[in-house]
Formats: C-alpha cells, structure tokens, sequence
C-alpha cells in the first residue's frame, strides 16, 4: 500500500513509525508548505524506512502531488482548519483517504465532506484512533457483550498535559481548532457515541481557559481555547455521559480513564496502566467480587506513538477496510458527529445553557 502523507507535523511523525511497523506499506510522497515540518519528516523516514525512503519527494500542495504521484491512500494530518480544503482535490480520486481529527472544524464543513464522501469508490476514515487502543477496545466490547447489564451512565475523565506547540502555535485559537471541545474531545464525544450506541440529544458544557498559555501573546491577542471542562451528554435512549477534562494535570497516573456503570456492574479502564477492573453489584453485607486484568500492549507498538498503540491498530483496520476484508469503522458521519456534539459544547461553555443537537441541523 503507497501512501501519500498531507501534513508532515508532531502526528505525521507517528503515522511515519507506524507504518514502518506495518510489512507492505511505504510513503512515496509528503505533502506540507512548511520545509522544517519537511525536514522532520525525512529524518523519521530514515530512521523508519532507511536511508532510500528520505529521498521521496515532496510537495506543498495536494493539487501538485496529484499529479506527479502514484499511490493508493492519503493520511490526512495537517492543521484542523486545513482540512476541508486539503479533501475537496482527494474527494474527487479513488484514493483510500484517513483524514485525521476532527473532520473538520465547523459542522457546515464536515457536513459538506460527508455529503461529498457518499458514492466514492476509496475508503473514507476519520482518525478517531482512541477507539482502538487494546484497554478501551476491550472497555467497549464488554459494555456492548452486556457485562454491565443495561448501560445507564457513562464517564470518560483525561487529565493531561497542556496542548503541545505546533507549527505557528496555530492550536492556541478557537478559529484554527474549532475550539478544544472540538480538536481534542472529538475523541471522547466519537467514543461516547460508539459506547452508547444511540442519538445524543442534548449537551451541557462548564468550561474556561484558566491556567494554559495565558501569558502568551500572538500579534497581540491571548490564546482562547478551553483547557478544563466538564460536559453532560444526554442520550435518546436515556444513558447520561460525562466527560471531565483537565490540561493541566500533568502529574495525573492514569491520563485517561472510562467508567461505565450499568444495573448489573460497574466497568473501569485507565490508560496508561491498562487496567480494566470488573465490580458487579452484590448485595450489602456480601464480600465484593471485583475482578481485575491488565490489557498488555506491545512494546514496539507502544513505542511508535503517543496513543497507547491506537494508530497502530487503527491502522490495520484501516488497511483492512482498504482491501475490502472489513467495513469502515469510523465513517465520514461519524466525525461529522463528534464535531457537532464539540460544537454544541463550545455554545454550552460561552452562552452558560444546555445546548440541543438539533439546534445544529440544517
């Protein structure tokens, strides 16, 4: 599988480790208007692929890539508010496309890719790649086995670094990112969903920039993105999930963590330890009956990112849909989704109200 690789920034890099680990895969060509994020992206290809594999060449637009290469998919993983742009000339090849989060960042661009992606030939994934890393896929396949009974609450918590300096710091401001309820929780809110399995109704989002990047300045304006909130997402089925987030928690042990509690039992997973602990209910008085189990990741694996070994396997599952073997499991209204129930909470935390999904529509 030739891929072609559109933005060569901090991701680009894992993707680059990534598919080296993958047999089959090679990158022909990268696409990036900035020759330093270039640069690093030769070096992570020698140190991947080999001396020969820096030699590729590159392009700072996807127009001159297309038609000067040959390949048979694109990883996406330039700037959010480059995406549209960058999918409208791939839209119209056959090329499998993995389009990094979030599909874009307003809900009238993303609704526009999906009404694009419909009918295309090529594979079309949205990197949601949290799904896949082995300890939450494990989360989630016991919840939908029903090893918790019927699913009525659900809380994902990350407590994390602040956000990481890219190119330009262009991820300081809500108008480049869609709003840290869309760049970063897109993952949560795209997890929730896949985890609940129903419509979110409804969302209610507390949430500040306290803490991060406020000393900062960028031709005098200060860095507006929100780094700790709390939001309420209400389902139609009656589940009521909750995302704590908090960027500067550097010191956290466990950065993510998903709790499901259902009529029969309480499910819990953290990463980076991957433990997933199993609490059924007993009557009072009864000793407990908690079981515990550590989902191994390997380490090679665990090395080629920052994930817990997600984009890797997200990989194969890609290729695997690419082939034809397996459906595509994060689709274009997939993260057409998760970037409205981010957008909805981006309303919530300004105007301080519960935010409907269907006032999004149309």
């Amino acid at each position: 599988m030739r891929f072609i690789l559109v933005g060569t920034g901090l991701m680009a890099q894992e993707h680059i480790r990534n598919l080296a680990l993958v047999p089959g895969t090679r990158i022909v060509a990268l696409v990036d208007p900035e020759p330093s994020s270039i640069a690093w992206a030769k070096e992570s290809l020698r140190a991947s692929f080999g001396d020969d594999a820096a030699d590729i060449p590159a392009y700072s637009d996807v127009q001159s890539v297309l038609a000067g290469t040959s390949a048979d998919a694109v990883i996406i993983a330039s700037p959010n508010y480059t995406h549209h742009d960058v999918l409208l000339p791939l839209l119209d090849t056959d090329l499998h496309i993995l389009c990094e989060k979030p599909l874009c960042t307003t809900v009238a661009d993303a609704t526009d890719i999906v009404a694009r992606t419909e009918g295309r030939k090529g594979v079309f994934w949205v990197g949601m790649e949290y799904r896949f890393m082995p300890p939450v896929s494990r989360f989630i396949a016991d919840v939908h086995e029903g090893k918790v009974g019927v699913l009525r609450r659900l809380a994902l918590h990350e407590h994390r670094f602040p956000f990481l300096t890219k190119v330009g710091d262009w991820n300081r401001f809500n108008r480049n990112t869609g709003g840290t309820m869309v760049e970063k929780c897109c993952h949560f809110f795209d997890l929730m969903t896949c985890i609940v399995q129903a419509n979110p109704v409804s969302v209610f989002c507390s949430g500040a920039a306290d803490v991060n990047h406020l000393d900062e300045r960028y031709d005098g304006q200060v860095p507006d993105i929100i780094d700790n909130s709390y939001t309420i997402v209400d389902f139609d089925n009656g589940v009521r999930a909750m995302l704590d987030l908090c960027m500067f928690a550097e010191g956290a042990e466990e950065q993510e963590q998903l709790v499901a509690i259902g009529d029969r039992a309480k499910l819990e997973v953290g990463i980076p330890s991957g433990i997933k602990v199993f609490s059924p209910r007993v009557p009072v008085g009864e000793p407990k009956a908690t079981v515990r189990e550590t989902i191994e990741v390997r380490d090679d694996v665990l090395a080629a990112g920052h994930h817990h070994g997600a984009t890797y396997f997200q990989l194969l599952a890609f290729l695997d849909a690419a082939a034809g073997r397996a459906p595509v499991q994060v689709t274009a209204a997939d993260g057409l989704l998760a970037v409205k129930i981010g957008t909805a909470a981006e309303i919530s935390a300004r105007e301080k109200r519960m935010v409907r999904l269907s006032e999004l529509e149309g």
